[in-house]
This record gives C-alpha cells, sequence and structure tokens, in this order.
C-alpha cells in the first residue's frame, strides 16, 4: 500500500543512487559442487580498461548475450554449461570461469576443450597477473585429498567458519602457471559456498596484487641507500665550506637529490598505498572465512603473515625512509640556501662599496677635467678676443692689444666657469629626474 509519500518533492543527491547501489555490487553466486573454477585478472587502467570492456562486449555480442552498461563495473553470462563473471576494478580486471562437474569424474585443475576455447575466444589487452584453478569436491576427507594433490612442506588448511568445509593450497604454481586451491565441502548450502568461493577468490587476488609493492620497495631501495649517503657527506663538506661557489656547488647537488628522491617517492605512491589497500582485504576476508586449524598444518593466516607481512614491512620501512630523507633534504637545503644567500648579500656589499670608491674617484677625476676644461675653453676664447683687439688697433681703434687681452682674460675664466657650472647642474637635475620616474 503506497504511503502517499513521493520523493520527487526533494532535491536529490546525484550520487544518491551509486551509494544505495554499492552495498549490492558483486553479489555472491548461488554454487552447487562439485565444480572448476578459473581466474584470470589482469592488470588494466586507462586504454588497457577500455579494451578489456569492449573484448567483453564483444564476447557478448558473439553469443547472442547482453553486454554490460556502460557505468557496470561487474556483469555476468552464461554460455553453456559455464558462467563467466567479469569485473573490472581501478587496477585490474578480473575474468572468473566456473564450470560445473556434476556427474562427470575429472582430474583436478583438468579444463575441457569447450571451455578452453570460451577462454581462448575473449582476447585480453592487460597483462596477466594471477591465474588461479578453485575447485570444490563434495568430500569429507579433506585432509587426505589435500595431502594427495599439494606439497606437504608449503600446504596450508584451515576449516572454514561454520565448520562445514576446508580450504587448502600449497600456493605454488603447477606446470602451467596456475595456482591450485582446493575447497572440500561436506554440508555448506548453495549460498554460503558461493560467498566462500569467492572469498578464497578474492584473498588469492588481492594476496599477488599487494605484493606488487615489494618489487618496487626493492628497485627503490639502492637509490634510497646512495641518497641518504650522499647527504650525510654534504652535510660534512657543508662543515668546513667556506668560499661561495663551493656552497653554491653543494646546494645545486642537494636540489638534484632531493628531484631524485621526489621522483621516486611519487611514482611509488600509488604503488604502495594500494599494496596496504589490499593487504587490509586479504586480511579481512581471512577473518571472515577461517574458523579451527587443522592439527600438523598452518593456517592460511599464519602461512601467508610469513611471507606478506615482511613485504608490508619492506614497503612501509621505504615509505617512511623516503618521507624522513626528504624532510632532512629540505632542512640541509634551507641551511645551506640561507649561507649562499649571505655570502651574496656580503658579495654585493662589498661591490657597492667598491662602486662607491670608483664613483668618488670618477667625481675627483671628473672636477679636474672640469677645471682643465675651463682653463682650456679660457684660453681660446682669450686667443680669439686677442685677434679681435688686434684687428680693432690695425683698423684705428684706439686699444692697447696687449692690455684689453690681459683684462679680458678673468672675464673669459669667469663667464666660461659660470657657463660650464649650469650645464652641469642642468645635466645632474635631469638625470635625477629621470631616475625618479624610473622608481
Amino acid at each position: 500500500m503506497s504511503s502517499g509519500l513521493d520523493l520527487a518533492c526533494f532535491q536529490l543527491h546525484p550520487q544518491r543512487g551509486a551509494v544505495l547501489s554499492e552495498v549490492h555490487a558483486r553479489p555472491f553466486t548461488r554454487l552447487t559442487g562439485p565444480l572448476a573454477v578459473l581466474r584470470f585478472a589482469f592488470l588494466s587502467q586507462g586504454d588497457t580498461a577500455t579494451a578489456d570492456r569492449q573484448s567483453f562486449a564483444s564476447f557478448c555480442a558473439a553469443h547472442g548475450l547482453a553486454a554490460p552498461d556502460a557505468s557496470a563495473k561487474h556483469h555476468h553470462v552464461t554460455v553453456g554449461a559455464v558462467t563467466l563473471r567479469w569485473e573490472q576494478h581501478s587496477e585490474f580486471t578480473t575474468f572468473t570461469w566456473i564450470r560445473s562437474h556434476a556427474g562427470a569424474s575429472r582430474p583436478f585443475g583438468d579444463v575441457d576443450d569447450e571451455l578452453a576455447a570460451l577462454i581462448g575466444s575473449l582476447p585480453q589487452a592487460g597483462q596477466l597477473l594471477v591465474a588461479l584453478k578453485l575447485e570444490v569436491e563434495e568430500t569429507s576427507a579433506a585432509v587426505d585429498r589435500a595431502e594427495q594433490l599439494f606439497e606437504k612442506g608449503s600446504l596450508a588448511m584451515v576449516n572454514v567458519r561454520s565448520g562445514q568445509a576446508v580450504v587448502a593450497s600449497d600456493f605454488r604454481v603447477d606446470e602451467q602457471g596456475f595456482v591450485r586451491i582446493l575447497v572440500c565441502n561436506n554440508g555448506l548450502s548453495s549460498g554460503r559456498l558461493g560467498a566462500l568461493v569467492q572469498r578464497v577468490l578474492e584473498i588469492e587476488t588481492y594476496r599477488t596484487l599487494a605484493l606488487l609493492g615489494l618489487p618496487a620497495a626493492l628497485a627503490l631501495a639502492p637509490s634510497a641507500d646512495h641518497i641518504g649517503r650522499r647527504l650525510v657527506e654534504v652535510l660534512e663538506e657543508m662543515q668546513g665550506a667556506a668560499d661561495f661557489k663551493l656552497n653554491n656547488h653543494l646546494l645545486t647537488e642537494l636540489t638534484a637529490l632531493a628531484a631524485s628522491l621526489e621522483r621516486g617517492a611519487a611514482g611509488s605512491l600509488f604503488r604502495f598505498g594500494a599494496s596496504r589497500a589490499y593487504y587490509d582485504i586479504v586480511q579481512a576476508r581471512l577473518g571472515v572465512v577461517e574458523g579451527g586449524e587443522i592439527a600438523g598444518y598452518p593456517t592460511w593466516s599464519s602461512f601467508l603473515a610469513r611471507r606478506m607481512a615482511p613485504a608490508m614491512r619492506t614497503c612501509a620501512a621505504l615509505e617512511e625512509r623516503q618521507a624522513n630523507l626528504s624532510i632532512k633534504l629540505a632542512r640541509a637545503a634551507d641551511l645551506l640556501r640561507t649561507r649562499v644567500d649571505v655570502e651574496l648579500e656580503e658579495q654585493n656589499r662589498d661591490l657597492l662599496r667598491s662602486m662607491n670608491e670608483r664613483t668618488k674617484l670618477q667625481l675627483r677625476l671628473q672636477s679636474t677635467v672640469e677645471g682643465l676644461s675651463v682653463a682650456a675653453i679660457g684660453y681660446y676664447v682669450v686667443s680669439l678676443f686677442g685677434y679681435l683687439a688686434k684687428g680693432a688697433h690695425d683698423a684705428g681703434v684706439h686699444v692697447e692689444p696687449s692690455l684689453a687681452t690681459a683684462l679680458f682674460v678673468p672675464v673669459a675664466i669667469g663667464v666660461t666657469w659660470i657657463v660650464t657650472r649650469r650645464i652641469r647642474r642642468r645635466h645632474l637635475k635631469h638625470d635625477g629626474g629621470t631616475s625618479a620616474r624610473q622608481d
């Protein structure tokens, strides 16, 4: 019966539907044993992820099946007796092939021609990371069956929390490149069996993805070691460095070391973060699956912890070391940059002092030159006046040339000095005004 209230009267959040649907994403598939499961996980991001989606859509179209929606992250189809689950994640895509063995007796891990042909007809663009064979057998003799299939030296087994199934694996790669897992069912319902199989598949998938951080850490460790050693050497050289060129060289080297460190840290940031997230998922799934242990064999948690925990600690230690080195490099660079700035300021002060002294010398020289210029100009003016006086005397003017020239000397010198001084003041005023406008 309708309550009469319609949510259309409210403004709904644009992500409300996606958030509410997330709890129903990737539902468990109801399974009934015996059956075989093949899972492949391919690294796929960007164009590779798009190509994987298109390849799966083409596969569905070729078999007359509905393709996933453009925004869908999971989809399952059934081709004959085979069920295929497709799931796309942020970094990888999984293809899980499920084949029932009801009424048939097959060797463990055997792939029939029909299933092999289907798998071959679905090409992948990404790099294969996980290849897993899981088989569910209906038996109560779990320990005997597991000892037949796996190496006892690395065999790990655990009772499922409900106590009605056993999960076993040696986590080794077989001749075909697959990791093999055995699930011995002894009374689980189809729903609980499907949930168990999916969680076991996720444990192996995320375990492999989590360990991708270890090669990245091992590859970056030598560079971090070199940067750490060189940082100590640079700090020692800083203590005795008093030369500007040497300090500037050390600052350049510190900057290069910091750039190298940050490049490696930025490149590994996603990888280490993803490894932590995947490791947490593995631990969460193990906590849900595992119940009691089986005498004489390690549980999955203890077996994987001896191998995964050191790898995760290695990644965490390197990430922490990168962060510490970055801080130390920044501090050392700041100290050295301060020293370089102080030395540069001292050089600038000395340069300004030298320029001031040079300016004073130029002013003295200019004054000397101006005095000589006044004398030289006065001499030429007096000479011209002498010629004028002689000419006037020869023309009959009652002027004594020598006396008139002698009397004109102080006048010529005085006028020349006054004119020169005015010109100099005018230039100084013009230069001062120009400088003020520029400022």
